[in-house]
């Protein structure tokens, strides 16, 4: 671990605190008319999912956690938790689904994500920014609706629901955004 001042935390970094891992979610410097600067802390126990805002003066020392990263490969689900792959040394690893939260319906096998670790715990899941799914259920089109910019509800076959403009049909291939699960564009095969 390395010691940072307060005021160069970012969002995303990992510190140690209390001996709890928090993830920092936000950060702002404060300068009030009298006295000094101080950093105004959000951040989030990654193993517990609690927040928490704290307050250090901006030279003030913490304790920055650094993170494994590695690509791994996913192969299946078990139960309530997800099974993948490490790339490198071909080693297996589970991760629980609250770690991946709501993305975990865009996972297909063989998706080759990045997931952070610390002493083996995996932390962090990053799946691709994008994915291309079949739409198996959508309302018909409707004529003289597609100029409009309203959209309808539509599902993948992976039974995610997802909105989509009204000339997109079932058996598409759709783009979908896997962080928010929006519709990007139509798939280009």
């Amino acid at each position: 671990m390395t010691k940072v001042a307060a005021i160069t935390l970012r969002k995303g970094m990992v510190i140690e605190i209390n001996g709890k891992l928090c993830v920092i979610v936000k950060n702002d410097i404060m300068q009030p008319g009298k006295g000094a600067s101080v950093s105004q802390i959000e951040m989030r126990d990654i193993r517990t999912g609690a927040k928490d805002n704290l307050r250090f003066r901006t030279q003030e020392t913490l304790e920055k956690v650094r993170l494994e990263q590695d690509e791994y490969q996913y192969l299946y689900p078990e139960g309530e938790d997800y099974v993948f792959m490490n790339n490198s040394n071909f080693e297996q690893i589970t991760v629980k689904a609250d770690v991946i939260g709501d993305p975990a319906v865009f996972l297909q096998e063989g998706m080759v994500c990045e997931i952070e670790t610390y002493e083996g715990e995996p932390l962090n899941v990053t799946l691709p920014e994008k994915v291309t799914l079949m739409i198996t259920e959508a309302e018909p089109v409707i004529k003289g609706q597609t100029a409009t910019t309203s959209y309808k509800p539509a599902v993948l076959e992976n039974g995610a629901k997802v909105m989509v403009p009204p000339h997109v049909g079932s058996g598409v291939r759709i783009i979908v955004r896997t962080e928010d699960g929006t519709y990007i564009e139509r798939a280009k095969d």
